[in-house]
């Protein structure tokens, strides 16, 4: 009886061990389905890990793919920085609106998702600016609405705590104070608030350039942007107080990507989406 006792303990052992096994295994696979990071061979526990903190409602920049994948152009910018600088690479999908929170915490140890440095410098460690960018409005073509004057009394929507709403709340307030209930009325992102615009629930929708651009190459037919409310730059956002030697390896390294030719491969890759080389200012 003793026996037949220790029997069925080591095989209920067995079988425990290769249940939990299996449960490692299913999260690993889950968390690799949840980042659509590549990181080739294993992680490397010992290694620095970048984690980016991104809006994936944010193309060209940050995405679902259509393979339920995180993608974008900056993702494959941060992907091949990880990868030259031995890092592991965890990209982290959050609400915009707490990023200050994340980043504080160390949740995530970057923002890097289309992230414009003008008016955010002394929030932020940021890496060199490496992306120019403009904030515009973009409105339908049929709308009659042809100059940014000609929004008085127009609804217009942005994403909530965007570089847009930044401007309309900043030096162009004037221009904010002339829109349909004083202000412009946000959303949580860009894709539902060009759904809003494509209904005709709003008039215009307020954002990045390469947002507006995208929007456009996706529906040529159906979008117009007026002239710029602002021009700007994008850069890699870290801690005020954090780790300033992953910011110099980041300009280091996205400068080596320049000049070897990757970036301007990545920019042919995202062309159709609104990405240009001649956008890129990250050189020196």
């Amino acid at each position: 009886m003793k026996k037949m006792t220790k029997l069925a303990a080591m095989a209920a052992a067995l079988c425990l061990g290769a249940a939990l096994l299996a449960g490692c295994a299913g999260a690993a696979d889950n968390g690799a389905a949840d980042n659509g990071a590549d990181n080739g061979a294993a992680a490397n526990p010992e290694a620095t890990t970048l984690i980016v903190g991104l809006d994936n409602a944010y193309p060209p920049y940050g995405f679902i793919g259509d393979d339920g994948n995180l993608t974008g152009f900056d993702i494959d910018l941060a992907t091949e920085v990880a990868k030259r600088n031995g890092w592991n690479l965890e990209l982290e999908a959050i609400d915009w609106d707490a990023k200050d929170a994340l980043l504080g915490q160390g949740t995530i140890n970057c923002i890097w998702n289309g992230f414009t440095m003008e008016g955010r410098e002394g929030k932020y460690a940021f890496s060199k600016p490496y992306m120019h960018n403009e904030q515009v409005v973009v409105v339908k073509k049929d709308s009659g609405i042809s100059k940014l004057e000609d929004l008085a009394d127009k609804n217009v929507m942005t994403q909530a705590d965007s570089a847009a709403l930044d401007v309309l709340e900043g030096d162009q307030k004037a221009l904010a104070d002339t829109f349909a209930g004083g202000k412009a009325q946000t959303i949580g992102d860009y894709n539902n608030a060009f759904m809003q615009l494509e209904s005709g629930a709003v008039d215009a929708v307020a954002c990045d350039l390469s947002i507006a651009d995208y929007q456009m190459a996706a529906k040529p037919d159906m979008f117009v942007k007026l002239e710029p409310l602002s021009t700007e730059n994008y850069a890699v956002g870290f801690a005020k107080d954090g780790d300033t030697a992953m910011v110099d390896a980041v300009n280091k390294t996205l400068k080596e990507m320049y000049d070897d030719g990757t970036i301007a491969q990545l920019c042919e890759k995202w062309g159709e989406y609104g990405i240009t080389i001649d956008n890129w200012v990250l050189v020196d």
